[in-house]
């Protein structure tokens, strides 16, 4: 973690914000591209200041939408175009798991 809070915040925010749509990261894929904090610390900022991002893209590794908001995050995939697994609850990581560079999904 940085020596200030604010600044992983921001780093964080910032990121997200670069996520395409139809596209997703996990909570420890973006700690790990920022090679600062862990997934708990990226969600505790996503939980505390990410309504003003697309939160929706920032899931668990498994797949699934942000707890408390899977509603809201269904309705958004769908409407971006974003890979689901066939059960329809969960997005597709192999599909829609963006690395973070401009070329889109790994």
């Amino acid at each position: 973690m940085p020596a200030d809070p604010d600044d992983f915040a921001e780093l964080v925010l910032e990121l997200v914000e670069r996520i395409p749509p139809g596209s997703v990261m996990s909570y420890g894929d973006i700690a790990d591209y920022l090679a600062q904090g862990g997934p708990r610390q990226v969600g505790r900022v996503m939980s505390a200041q990410g309504g003003g991002v697309p939160w929706w893209r920032v899931i668990r590794a498994d797949g699934s939408p942000p707890p408390g908001h899977e509603r809201r995050a269904l309705e958004r995939y769908a409407a971006e175009g974003t890979p689901l697994r066939p059960d329809g609850t969960r997005v597709d990581m192999r599909s829609a798991r963006w690395n973070g560079s401009s070329q889109g999904s790994c």
